[in-house]
């Protein structure tokens, strides 16, 4: 290690112990954990408590979920498959799961592992069927997508497909013949080191736990969730994975040390690593995602190189991870409610670049003066399975986005939205006021043929989600 990264961490951390805490209350999250690794050394800080109900404080062993960032984690017990000769990233993936039926079989024929790792198999995404607790969970889950849409054909763009990784998850216990969270402990915790990795609550429930915290009301107070995560069919997407930042930093120093474990044992081949950084399918602008996906890897352009990343959401919990592999330096910060987005900029994001110089985009907002444009293209009804959204246009020219919510986000009592949109840029809308705390991009992509009626119109609203036409 350099003296300029020793010191670089040193200042760091320094940083972090004078204003973590401060900025964890100012934002009012109930709790949170950091991590910044640079140079091959970890600094981390804590603030707040593990649950509002119980005032317990979050300490540096405090376990926290980690959400969508679980993809890397099955991304990388897949690569293992392709290093072991087990995988082939381009052959069908019916030639694994010869069991996999869904609603569209000609585009099931086409589909292949990689789709699945860039989120561009095009069926529907966001399929949270609770298949139980036992070892067979994600089994069971994969029987009963049978009648699942197909919204595009594969690779033809890019939608975030939770039940995709699943699929993976499946593909993993098929291919070692042990369920998912077994093969994740025997091949990535349990060599890297890392005690407190917890893939479900039986394990986290032996370590200091965080709980998620929701909004509730009128006046938006929070108060802890009543559920701390959610069904074990989706952990290969992200449904119950938790650690400490600590823990996760060590797994993300595997990747930037080539696949190798603390100990010189090879996790991962040095070209796996690499694979997954490359870059795969480019994104529209969309609000906090990035330019491109690699293999399980989101990917953002700066102006001073590439940043890798992932971020994951669960009930109350948020988790952001930033890292710079040409640097070395990488920075996890895991919460459990409150203004994260808000904590994210002034900690995350500020130590990416006081540490490497980096600078990472700005979120959308809203033009000052928004440009006039002919919206009728992108006027129209829109459904998937967990929404119904119309795009109307008002006698005074306003433009209106409603969301119902369906299926499992109305059980858990999410609201119906009205959202006012303006021009961003392209072909896209955002929305004028935030939505927790970010303003939501709205792109309109593709185009619906003549013989429909439709001619011109645009095929499907993509706000991460690729949501298609109805008529």
């Amino acid at each position: 290690m350099s003296t300029q990264e020793s010191t670089g961490l040193d200042a760091a951390a320094r940083w972090l112990d004078d204003n973590f805490a401060s900025l964890v209350a100012e934002h009012q999250v109930p709790g949170a954990t950091v991590a910044v690794l640079a140079g091959g050394r970890i600094a981390t800080a804590t603030g707040g408590v593990t649950s509002l109900g119980t005032g317990v404080p979050v300490d540096a062993d405090t376990v926290f979920q980690i959400g969508s960032i679980t993809k890397i984690w099955t991304t990388t017990l897949v690569m293992q498959l392709v290093d072991d000769g087990l995988l082939d990233l381009d052959q069908p993936l019916l030639d694994h799961l010869p069991e996999l039926v869904i609603g569209d079989m000609e585009a099931a024929k086409a589909l292949t592992t990689r789709h699945l790792l860039t989120h561009t198999a095009g069926f529907e995404g966001d399929i949270f069927t609770d298949t139980g607790r036992g070892e067979d969970a994600v089994e069971k889950y994969v029987a009963t997508l049978t009648d699942l849409p197909q919204l595009f054909a594969p690779g033809e763009t890019f939608s975030y497909n939770n039940t995709g990784f699943v699929l993976l998850g499946r593909l993993v216990e098929v291919l070692r013949g042990k369920p998912y969270d077994e093969v994740l402990l025997e091949r990535i915790a349990e060599p890297l080191g890392l005690a407190r990795v917890s893939p479900s609550a039986y394990e986290a429930i032996r370590h200091r736990a965080a709980t998620g915290h929701v909004a509730t009301g009128d006046d938006g107070e929070l108060e802890p969730a009543q559920t701390w995560a959610l069904a074990r069919s989706n952990a290969p997407a992200g449904s119950m994975l938790a650690m400490t930042p600590t823990d996760l930093l060590g797994f993300v120093r595997m990747h930037l040390d080539s696949g190798a474990a603390p100990d010189g044992a090879q996790v991962l081949a040095a070209e796996s690593v690499t694979a997954m950084q490359t870059r795969q399918v480019d994104l529209p602008r969309l609000s906090g995602m990035g330019d491109a996906w690699g293999l399980g890897w989101e990917l953002f352009d700066t102006p001073q190189g590439t940043v890798i990343a992932h971020d994951g959401g669960t009930i109350g919990q948020a988790a952001f991870l930033r890292v710079v592999p040409e640097a070395g330096v990488a920075v996890a910060m895991l919460t459990n409610g409150g203004d994260v987005f808000g904590l994210f900029s002034d900690v995350v994001a500020k130590l990416l670049t006081d540490l490497t110089g980096v600078v990472l985009p700005e979120r959308p907002t809203p033009p000052a003066e928004p440009a006039q444009v002919d919206v009728s293209r992108y006027l129209g009804h829109y459904a998937d399975t967990i929404y119904d959204i119309s795009v109307t246009q008002d006698a005074e020219g306003r433009v209106w986005l409603d969301r119902e919510p369906k299926d499992i986000h109305a059980e858990i009592g999410e609201k119906p939205m009205r959202f006012e949109l303006v021009h961003f840029t392209g072909d896209s809308l955002i929305t004028v006021e935030p939505y927790h705390g970010i303003h939501v991009v709205f792109a309109f992509i593709g185009t619906v043929s003549d013989s429909s009626g439709e001619g011109g119109k645009a095929k499907y609203v993509h706000y991460g989600r690729v949501v298609s036409r109805v008529g």
